[in-house]
């Protein structure tokens, strides 16, 4: 069975993961970490250093000794928040490539949210109801929620730990204007989210990323010790638990003024977060170091992980927070599983279909007659195999297109299926990499009019086995969009038959097929250009 990996190129640090389908079932082969503070200086000057560049090439060369050793049959590359932001982006995504051969692609933060949400249900057996997801990375956080493993909203916020420790606490210990002026930040952006997000009736609420791993080991290490010691914690805020903590501040987290764990070491309610993010944003760096749970690295960017926490449970009325292991990596590697591993290969993912459904909505495509185009299209990928000899991810593509080549009569009429390629290649398209988006968006283009010309800008941006998936398949497009006449779908199936230079395609229809012969014969013209055979559509009998 295949193997897998991911690598998360974040603003604070780079995650590798390795996995393998084994029984139906993914198993991690393994994972790697290395803090490189990606994000530090592009959220001060808008670059990222020399310093951090060379930092991660070096984590990215370990990990590729990894994924060389484990036979990887497929991997993803994925930057988050300090790459969107950065103007030397290409330049680094340049540099990757000439030293890993690997394609870095920078996310949106929809899909971000996408892959957390895909790393998260995945994992967690208590994600199935009414969940809220909060993701904090280095740049951005994420809030999704999610109903019975379906994405309902996502939010992607500037709230990274490293941006908002860089903005707004340079100094040690955080000065009280700084953290004055991140908390009216922090309440602002979160009151956008609740207003645009509505939780109600939300059962759950599970932390992902660094800052609330920090949270649950700092609660754990502090519950295990109280076990230890075979003492119950005093009163929260109690003298002699105030004493403690002003004469040893560096000591473990049981000198804090907390209340119990709960009976899960992964949960923290609102009442400990709080507890918490008051004293470490009264410590030094070095006092935090030294807090079990925290570490020295972790506790250079906590207080601002912990202000985001705390104001995302008080805005949204939580009682605790679970945390999740699980993240962008592990959405990536289910992802992939999903698109290689399965009966339906050449077709879009309800995710996936729910997505160009909704764009095609937005800008005024009729949803039923895109779905009959995309069924037309679907039946004559299968059919056309022996001919474009393409792989099944390939088939996705073509039903995305079919969906979507009509969104550029949202801007005009008068050649739209240029406006559709625009539309396309710059829309946010969770659920697709940027090299499908920009595949999709040109055969949009290239639906009706002339064939792809070589000084055409959206076909000399392909690579070489993207040009020919381009050209074979915008026949297959053009001969789906024409063969739908009327509303109604009386294709049921298509089989095809090659013999002596010609192509006939036999139909099983429930009526007759006039219109649709007639508007294959309106495509025939691009088919036999492009695969040098002519072609006949005729129902089977």
């Amino acid at each position: 069975m295949p193997t897998f990996a991911a690598i998360d190129i974040g603003s604070n640090s780079c995650r590798l993961k390795i996995a393998k389908v084994v029984a139906h079932r993914l198993k991690t082969l393994a994972e790697d970490r290395e803090v490189t503070r990606l994000g530090a200086s592009v959220f001060d000057c808008g670059l990222v250093s020399p310093e951090a560049m060379a930092a991660t090439i070096q984590a990215l060369k370990r990990f590729q000794r990894a994924v060389q050793l484990h036979a990887v049959d497929q991997i993803r590359v994925v930057a988050t928040s300090a790459m969107r932001d950065a103007r030397n982006g290409p330049a680094f995504q340049a540099w990757v490539k000439a030293e890993t051969g690997w394609n870095l692609e920078i996310i949106s933060g929809l899909e971000e949210g996408r892959l957390i949400h895909l790393g998260v249900t995945g994992n967690e057996p208590g994600a199935a109801g009414r969940v809220l997801l909060v993701d904090l990375g280095g740049g951005s956080c994420e809030i999704t929620l999610s109903d019975r493993k379906r994405i309902r909203e996502t939010v992607s916020l500037p709230l990274g730990a490293v941006r908002l420790t860089g903005e707004f606490l340079p100094g040690d210990p955080a000065p009280e204007e700084g953290l004055a002026r991140m908390r009216q930040l922090i309440a602002r952006e979160l009151r956008k989210a609740h207003r645009k997000i509505q939780p109600e009736n939300v059962t759950l609420a599970i932390g992902t990323s660094g800052t609330a791993a920090a949270l649950s080991d700092a609660v754990a290490a502090w519950s295990s010790a109280v076990k230890a010691s075979g003492k119950t914690a005093g009163k929260p805020g109690g003298k002699s638990q105030k004493r403690s903590a002003a004469k040893a501040p560096g000591k473990p987290l049981q000198a804090f003024t907390l209340s119990p764990a709960p009976a899960s070491p992964a949960i923290a309610s609102t009442r400990q977060v709080r507890k918490l993010a008051v004293r470490l944003a009264q410590m030094t760096v070095a006092e935090r170091s030294a807090v079990q749970g925290i570490g020295p690295r972790r506790a250079e960017i906590i207080v601002p992980g912990m202000a985001v926490l705390l104001t995302f449970l008080e805005r949204f009325h939580l009682p605790a927070i679970y945390y999740s292991r699980a993240g962008v990596r592990d959405g990536v590697i289910a992802d992939l599983a999903a698109r290689n591993v399965g009966a339906e290969l050449s077709r879009l993912t309800r995710e996936q279909r729910r997505e160009v459904e909704d764009m095609g909505r937005r800008y005024g495509v009729p949803v039923e007659h895109a779905r009959s185009v995309a069924h037309i299209a679907g039946l004559l990928f299968t059919a056309l195999h022996p001919l474009h000899r393409l792989p099944p991810a390939a088939g996705k593509l073509l039903e995305a297109a079919a969906h979507l080549l009509d969104v550029g009569h949202y801007i005009s009429s008068s050649s739209h299926h240029k406006h559709s390629y625009y539309v396309v290649a710059n829309s946010d398209m969770p659920g697709f990499t940027e090299r499908e988006r920009v595949l999709v968006a040109a055969l949009c283009r290239y639906h009706r009019k002339a064939l792809p010309n070589p000084v055409h800008t959206a076909f000399q941006s392909l690579a070489p086995e993207e040009k020919r998936a381009l050209t074979v398949l915008i026949p297959l497009l053009r001969l789906a969009d024409n063969m739908v006449r009327g509303p109604e779908r009386r294709i049921e199936s298509l089989t095809c038959r090659v013999q002596n230079g010609e192509v006939t395609l036999l139909v099983h229809s429930t009526g007759d097929i006039d219109l649709e012969q007639w508007g294959a014969e309106r495509a025939a013209g691009t088919f036999q250009q492009v695969f040098n055979r002519t072609l006949t559509l005729v129902r089977a009998r």
